[in-house]
């Protein structure tokens, strides 16, 4: 075979590698870049760990659960994960879902689909701070959402303004109102528990924060307000009660109290 003819086959393979190599390369690269963003990860924030759970409502598919199609709590997400498989859908996140009773009960509005299933909490408990249980510790609020986006409000503008919310829960107190931490919590406070709680980004989004060990009322107000911008948060639970399922970073909290009551939950 004569020597350019060789030499031309040569280069010819030369390219063909090359290509090859290449398109393996951006195949890769565009794989990586594609690849869904995990909602959940450990954040610190103001030099405290946290796990941060970031969806959209616009989005992701975000439902409240309490009772069985029977009429009993749902209890444990392991129990909500199998109703859930038996619809041929998966749970993908959970968090308990604000303050219950003994028989877990919602202590305040909890609504699903649109149905009011438990109305709004206005009691007054008077008492001094470390008296009054959580959920009395005014204000309290409503975490809300449906086709309008979510929020969270002050229970008492929640019931003024009325907005059209597919799904509820209130819980209290509130962390964050309109980027002014809860008048009651104290800087430097010494009552530290595992706490965790919700509230909306600047951008819209839902955030769900759960403490990696023990903060205060006030450090956790600052991890939403200062660390995440957030203008309204909500406490949904604290001591041994926080409970999270997120199965990457292999959680499936089971509930302290014989069951959870409302569960907040992400499935698809």
């Amino acid at each position: 075979m004569p020597v350019p003819i060789v030499r031309r086959l040569a280069l010819l393979l030369i390219v063909a590698a090359l290509s090859s190599t290449l398109s393996s390369i951006l195949g890769l690269a565009l794989g990586a870049s594609t690849a869904p963003a995990r909602p959940c990860r450990d954040q610190a924030l103001l030099g405290t760990s946290y796990i941060v759970c970031r969806f959209d409502p616009a989005v992701d598919d975000l439902r409240l659960f309490w009772l069985t199609p029977d009429g009993r709590p749902y209890r444990t997400f392991d129990a909500l994960s199998r109703a859930l498989q038996r619809e041929a859908r998966t749970l993908l996140f959970a968090m308990n879902g604000g303050m219950y009773e003994r028989d877990l009960s919602p202590v305040g509005l909890h609504i699903e689909n649109g149905h009011v299933l438990s109305r709004a909490n206005t009691k007054t408990v008077k008492g001094q701070p470390g008296q009054v249980p959580n959920f009395y510790k005014r204000p309290n609020g409503v975490f809300f959402w449906g086709k309008g986006g979510a929020g969270v409000l002050e229970t008492g503008q929640f019931l003024a303004r009325k907005p059209k919310a597919a799904f509820a829960t209130q819980s209290g107190p509130m962390l964050v109102i309109d980027g002014v931490i809860h008048p009651a919590f104290i800087a430097n406070s010494k009552d530290v528990k595992p706490r965790d709680g919700v509230g909306i980004g600047p951008d819209g989004k839902i955030y769900f924060v759960m403490t990696r060990g023990q903060v205060s009322f006030y450090d956790f107000a600052r991890a939403f307000r200062d660390g995440l911008g957030v203008k309204n948060a909500l406490f949904l639970d604290g001591g041994w009660a926080p409970g999270l399922y997120v199965p990457e970073l292999e959680r499936n909290d089971p509930p302290a109290h014989g069951g959870y009551g409302p569960i907040i939950a992400v499935i698809r």
